[in-house]
C-alpha cells in the first residue's frame, strides 16, 4: 500500500452532524464554577450510559415476562422525559446547534475565534436528537483561518472513558443507520 494512502487512513469513521457546542476555556477544567450545569452534563451521560447497558438485560426479561417487560418500558420512557426537559434547560445555554464533524475520535467544527493548536480546551457537546450531554476535554489539532474570518477547528478528544467511548460510537451509529434508512426510503418513493 502506498505511503500516502496509509498516512490518509482515519482510525476512527466521521459522520456530518448538527450538535449544540459550547467551548469553554482552558481555566474552566481547574475552576469548574458552573457546577449545577456540571452535574445535568454528567446526569444526562449516565442515563444514556444505564438505558444502554439495559437494553440486553430487558430483552431477557420480555422473553420471560412481556408484562414486566412492558411496565420497564413504560417506566424507561417516564425517565427519557425527564432527560427531555434536563435537555430542553441545557440547550438553552449552549445556543442553537451548529454543524460539526464527529468521530470518537474527536470533533471538527467552524468557530469565530482562533484556538491555540495544542491546547486543551473543555467542550459541552449535546448530541441530537437524544440529547446526549457530554463535557470532555479536547486538544486543538488544527486551526486555519479561513475567508470568511472564521477558523476551521479539528480537535481530539484526550482521555475518552470506555463508556464515553462506547457512547459516541453508539451515536455515530445510529446516525449512520438514520441516513442509510433514510436514503433508502427516498430511492423507493415514486
Amino acid at each position: 500500500m502506498p505511503t500516502e494512502d496509509t498516512e490518509d487512513r482515519r482510525e476512527y469513521y466521521r459522520i456530518e452532524d448538527m450538535i449544540a457546542l459550547e467551548i469553554l476555556p482552558p481555566e474552566y477544567a481547574e475552576t469548574v464554577s458552573d457546577c449545577n450545569s456540571t452535574q445535568h452534563f454528567d446526569l444526562l451521560a449516565e442515563l444514556h450510559q444505564l438505558d444502554f447497558e439495559a437494553q440486553h438485560l430487558l430483552r431477557q426479561i420480555a422473553e420471560g415476562n412481556r408484562t414486566l417487560a412492558n411496565y420497564l418500558k413504560v417506566q424507561n420512557k417516564r425517565i427519557d422525559l425527564i432527560g427531555q426537559a434536563l435537555v430542553q434547560d441545557r440547550l438553552k445555554d449552549l445556543g442553537p446547534p451548529r454543524e460539526v464533524i464527529l468521530s470518537e475520535g474527536g470533533v471538527s467544527f467552524l468557530n469565530d475565534h482562533s484556538l491555540d493548536e495544542g491546547s486543551i480546551w473543555t467542550l459541552k457537546l449535546m448530541l441530537m436528537p437524544l440529547g446526549l450531554g457530554m463535557m470532555l476535554e479536547a486538544r486543538i489539532a488544527t486551526c486555519q483561518a479561513l475567508e470568511d474570518g472564521r477558523y476551521a477547528i479539528g480537535t481530539s478528544f484526550e482521555a475518552l472513558t470506555d463508556a464515553q467511548r462506547q457512547l459516541l460510537a453508539r451515536h455515530i451509529l445510529q446516525k449512520q443507520a438514520t441516513e442509510r434508512r433514510l436514503a433508502r426510503e427516498s430511492l423507493q418513493e415514486p
